[in-house]
């Protein structure tokens, strides 16, 4: 058996895995990625670089982006109705729950633009009574899969996966006395059975292989249908780019205020070569690098004075004004622009079309793992019958107005008028605004909203 199996590579994959990388060292942030995403000046010698990547710090936009979309849809936990209690409680066989599982697969999509939905099946031999299925958790199980570890696919004619392998790097250390080791394993997934193979110094070894009962690969790809579905490149790479740009200004500007608390010597020329000449005869050393930490030489004719000097002040102002550019821009790009945004400055109609913009980004989003965790239980249901398919819904409203400034805007209407029809239509806002608080119950709002707020009034 060959090594081929172990090095294919799908052209998407190749086309992507650089971006891909890159946008995990920039979610990752730290030492390692400032190192790689700090740019050096051309005229930058090297303890000047040195001492600025040592100082650089990082502020982690690409995290919170993909965190905060996550957050927005998961907002109100999906409904699961007559979903198995065990599997929810427990989705991936390891503790976690559905919902920690799906946010798992809604940041990689964030950062990625792919993921996928892996579902399996522990093996095992013979029949098993119903207290040892429970105790040794020999049910389905469903986990969230980055884009690097599904290395190569092919779809069949009626557009469904024919195949697909995983790749797996399994650290084995179960004996506390001897040698821990890696491995490297690939599942090979087809529709009607699966393989283990393995890599070792002999060659390729198959370390398992079974029937696959549910006559599909287990495999959901997930993907952005805009942009990074259409063959091109997934907006999270802009958003690496101007993260970086925002790091290596703040770099700079950091470095301005440094160089303003210690100023550069600079020193006339006659000064100069005296001390070089006395230097060479006693054998001694004398700093001639020009620099930040060293000395700058000019003739007698310019200035003659020995002197400090150090950079104004308004170059790190301006550095700053445009990381705040840079900053707003970033969420823009995103779709986030107005949580970063006055709403005092805002008028109605671009503050309510700012709203809309957001709401339906998130609604494309939660359609998709909706549709994504819906094919998960199916799934599962084809290993187990007794699984159930539950009828799944997740949020489609999100409040991402000004809440507080809407209720009292309702409020104040209220006191308008005493006409039961205008109190009717302030009601009814009332309640489609703080029905979106809770999309799976009823509105919490009496039916006395006017006489209440007329009773306060008084």
């Amino acid at each position: 058996m060959n090594q081929i199996i172990f090095n294919r590579r799908h052209p998407e994959y190749k086309a992507n895995i650089a971006g891909w990388e890159r946008a995990r060292a920039a979610y990752s942030g730290g030492e390692e990625y400032i190192d790689s995403a700090l740019i050096r000046h051309i005229s930058e010698i090297d303890i000047e670089f040195a001492e600025r990547r040592r100082r650089a710090y990082y502020f982690n936009y690409p995290r919170a982006i993909a965190q905060r979309i996550t957050q927005y849809v998961f907002a109100t936990e999906p409904a699961r109705y007559n979903a198995s209690t065990e599997l929810v409680e427990d989705f991936d066989r390891a503790g976690h729950r559905t919902g920690e599982v799906m946010r798992q697969l809604s940041t990689m999509l964030n950062v990625y633009g792919r993921a996928w939905l892996w579902v399996e099946a522990p093996c095992f031999e013979g029949r098993k009574s119903l207290s040892e299925a429970k105790t040794q958790q020999l049910r389905p199980f469903c986990r969230a899969l980055a884009p690097f570890d599904v290395t190569d696919w092919s779809y069949a004619d009626d557009g469904k996966l024919q195949w697909a392998i995983v790749n797996e790097r399994i650290y084995c250390n179960d004996d506390p006395f001897g040698e821990a080791f890696n491995v490297r394993r690939v599942r090979l997934y087809c529709r009607d059975s699966w393989k283990v193979l393995e890599a070792t110094p002999a060659g390729i070894v198959e370390v398992a292989s079974g029937v696959n009962p549910t006559g599909e690969v287990p495999l959901i790809p997930v993907t952005e249908p805009d942009g990074f579905g259409l063959f091109s490149r997934h907006w999270f790479e802009d958003v690496v780019r101007i993260s970086e740009a925002i790091l290596n200004n703040e770099s700079e500007a950091q470095m301005n205020v440094v160089k303003q608390m210690f100023g550069m010597l600079v020193v006339s020329d006659a000064f100069f070569r005296g001390a070089r000449q006395l230097a060479e005869r006693e054998g001694s050393g004398f700093a001639s690098t020009v620099a930040r930490s060293a000395a700058i030489v000019e003739s007698a004719e310019e200035k003659g004075i020995s002197r400090y000097i150090s950079p104004g002040g308004v170059a790190s102002s301006v550095i700053r004004s445009e990381n705040l550019a840079l900053k707003k821009e970033l969420y823009d790009v995103v779709g986030l622009a107005v949580q970063n945004q006055s709403r005092e400055a805002q008028t109605a109609e671009s503050k309510e079309w700012d709203f809309q913009n957001v709401c339906q980004f998130l609604t494309a989003r939660a359609d998709i793992l909706e549709q994504a965790e819906l094919s998960a239980w199916r799934l599962m249901q084809k290993f187990d019958p007794a699984v159930k398919v539950p009828e799944l819904i997740y949020n489609r409203k999100f409040v991402v107005r000004d809440l507080t400034g809407a209720i009292s805007g309702l409020l104040q209407l209220s006191t308008l008028s005493t006409q039961k029809e205008f109190a009717q239509a302030v009601e009814k806002t009332a309640a489609e605004l703080l029905s979106a608080i809770s999309p799976h119950g009823k509105a919490p709002i009496s039916g006395n909203f006017s006489a209440n707020n007329k009773q306060n009034k008084e």
